[in-house]
């Protein structure tokens, strides 16, 4: 049996992945070893989005502060905070900062693997790589 896992944010080194978008991994293999998901938090100034991208795993995005946007198959979707979404495993999709503040999404992956597949390029990366960035 593995011990519980209890997370300060302070405590978790910021991830900057470009444009000043930054990750705060939450959970995940690196400090919770027997985890079968990946969650944390992930930061977008005013105007910034993530590229078009997929993920081999099922993913939940919970809007926390600011307003964003979800674009699936060509439909961009307005969402406020708490606003979720689903996102099946292979599904392009990325989150826009459409407001004039932050945007903070808190999102899960249903994976401790997790891969991402830049649509423009193909290029596939593990997440949180030095490969994983927005610009």
């Amino acid at each position: 049996m593995s011990d519980a896992t209890i997370v300060m944010k302070e405590d978790i080194a910021p991830f900057a992945r470009g444009d000043g978008v930054v990750t705060h991994l939450m959970i995940g293999k690196n400090n919770a070893e027997t985890t079968g998901f990946t969650s944390g938090l992930t930061s977008f100034p005013p105007g910034r989005n993530a590229p078009m991208h997929f993920h081999n795993c099922d993913e939940q995005v919970t809007i926390m502060e600011g307003k964003g946007e979800v674009e699936v198959d060509g439909v961009k979707t307005a969402l406020n905070q708490y606003d979720t979404s689903y996102i099946p495993a292979n599904k392009p999709h990325r989150f826009n900062n459409i407001g004039d503040g932050p945007l903070v999404i808190f999102w899960i992956y249903a994976a401790r693997d997790v891969t991402r597949t830049f649509v423009e390029t193909g290029e596939t990366v593990d997440h949180l790589s030095p490969g994983d960035l927005v610009t």
